[in-house]
């Protein structure tokens, strides 16, 4: 289980590097931040949601400043969402490494769109496909 405001933090600090990144596609600057932000994913979709830098960050500095009741919510979601960031971040750095700049740009835009909505309006397009995903095993369990 984890703070809920944790993943909303982290899609703010990702729409900022992605941003940077996709600004800077055609520098070593925005190719770093590509990197940086691939391996942020990896780690909280490998690994776990604890590992990932964006969420220690949360607990060591921004959760202890946060008034109000903590809420509580499971990791699954949001560390599929971060497999999913891995997957885009992963094929755009591919497609950098590769000489598609323009390419890898369009599908940091839809990572970027991802991160903003978590971020922006607390909408998580990862989320909702894991428990789309859920949904869909529960009823192919149920006819079985």
């Amino acid at each position: 289980m984890i703070d809920a405001r944790g993943p909303r933090f982290g899609a703010a600090i990702s729409t900022v590097v992605l941003a940077g990144a996709i600004a800077l596609i055609d520098t070593p600057i925005g190719t770093g931040l590509l990197v940086w932000q691939t391996v942020v994913f990896a780690l909280g979709a490998l690994v776990g949601l604890r590992a990932q830098p964006y969420g220690i960050l949360f607990r060591r500095v921004m959760q202890p400043r946060l008034p109000g009741p903590v809420i509580l919510e499971s990791a699954a979601p949001p560390r599929f969402a971060q497999a999913v960031g891995l997957g885009f971040s992963a094929t755009g750095l591919l497609l950098v490494v590769v000489g598609a700049p323009f390419a890898a740009s369009m599908v940091l835009a839809l990572a970027l769109a991802a991160a903003f909505l978590n971020a922006a309006f607390n909408f998580c397009l990862g989320c909702e496909m894991y428990l789309s995903v859920a949904r869909v095993r529960a009823v192919i369990g149920a006819r079985r």
